[in-house]
């Protein structure tokens, strides 16, 4: 049977001050530069997609988020106080990839325990229901999926109903119906003024769902705006055509063609003159089933924090 999380808190759009406000944050450890001057400011409400290549940064600036580190230099604020008061004061869940769950207890003994570590509460029935975890409540946490676990997860987070909510690859596991459930939830919470930043590998979540999608490269943000604004980023566009028995390296010499890739008799050409490439696949070979269409927010990524000058820091 398939479960439906379900938010249902009134609007809690209480803070004058941004949830997030990042100026001129560094973060150094030792001789190594992980944060280089970000400045990030989200506004109550929003769903932020925070995106980067691994040792891009975003670790660490999740830390300086949740309070478990200090910037060498910048300030960090949360609704416009330190994020540890914030988490101290129940302002801020996380649900992070792995950890954090004891095997042996069942779902509702986790989350009764974990209930009882904050002053105040939301019931665990609401929480599970909410995560759409009601039917294996009684399930001890290490018979259930891992999509199961990162339910469980974020059911902990939402026991303080804080107002700012940080994900850490909070689908992995997840099946296609499970994580457009998980969305739809989290898109109602954003609503009602619960403010969302999320990591993910799932590029395409952070197309379909996020308001904003901030990217970083080297502890730096190198692009913050919509998905659509973030993926003009990167000029061209693809052309896709059936071309059996073509090679690389004899695409690569169509005049116009920036790179492309051979997927069967599938071959996709990157071009600045989508025009110009499809003119000549049409008149100078036995291509067919041409399509044009504008770069992803996969190609955008790849070319926004693409390591150029060979640091690998």
């Amino acid at each position: 049977m398939t479960t439906t999380l379900d938010t249902t808190a009134p609007s809690r759009m209480r803070h004058r001050a941004p949830a997030i406000s990042l100026r001129g944050v560094a973060k150094s450890f030792g001789s190594v530069e992980a944060v280089r001057g970000i400045d990030l400011e989200v506004q109550q409400g929003e769903i932020i997609a925070f995106l980067g290549p691994n040792g891009a940064g975003k670790t660490t600036t999740i830390d300086l988020l949740l309070g478990l580190s200090r910037p060498s230099s910048g300030s960090v604020e949360l609704f416009g106080t330190a994020p540890r008061t914030a988490v101290e004061q129940g302002l801020v869940s996380a649900v992070m990839q792995t950890g954090g769950l004891l095997k042996d207890l069942t779902v509702e003994e986790t989350l009764r325990l974990t209930a009882s570590l904050f002053a105040s509460a939301t019931e665990p029935a609401e929480v599970m229901r909410r995560a759409g975890l009601l039917e294996v409540a009684d399930r001890r946490v290490g018979a259930c999926s891992g999509g199961q676990q990162q339910r469980l997860r974020f059911a902990m987070a939402l026991l303080p109903d804080p107002d700012l909510l940080i994900l850490d690859e909070p689908t992995t596991g997840m099946d296609v119906t499970a994580r457009r459930e998980f969305w739809a939830a989290i898109r109602e919470d954003a609503e009602r003024g619960r403010t969302i930043l999320f990591a993910t590998h799932y590029l395409e979540e952070a197309d379909a769902y996020a308001d904003r999608v901030v990217l970083v490269r080297k502890g730096e943000v190198v692009a913050d705006g919509t998905a659509a604004e973030v993926k003009a980023l990167a000029a061209g566009r693809t052309v896709r055509a059936t071309f059996p028995g073509a090679s690389a390296e004899e695409l690569a010499r169509i005049p116009g063609v920036d790179g492309c890739e051979v997927r069967g008799d599938t071959v996709l050409l990157h071009s600045s003159d989508s025009d110009a490439v499809a003119r000549h696949l049409l008149t100078a070979t036995p291509a067919r089933d041409l399509e044009i269409e504008a770069r992803g927010i996969e190609d955008a990524f790849l070319a926004l924090t693409a390591d150029h000058d060979g640091d690998d820091q």
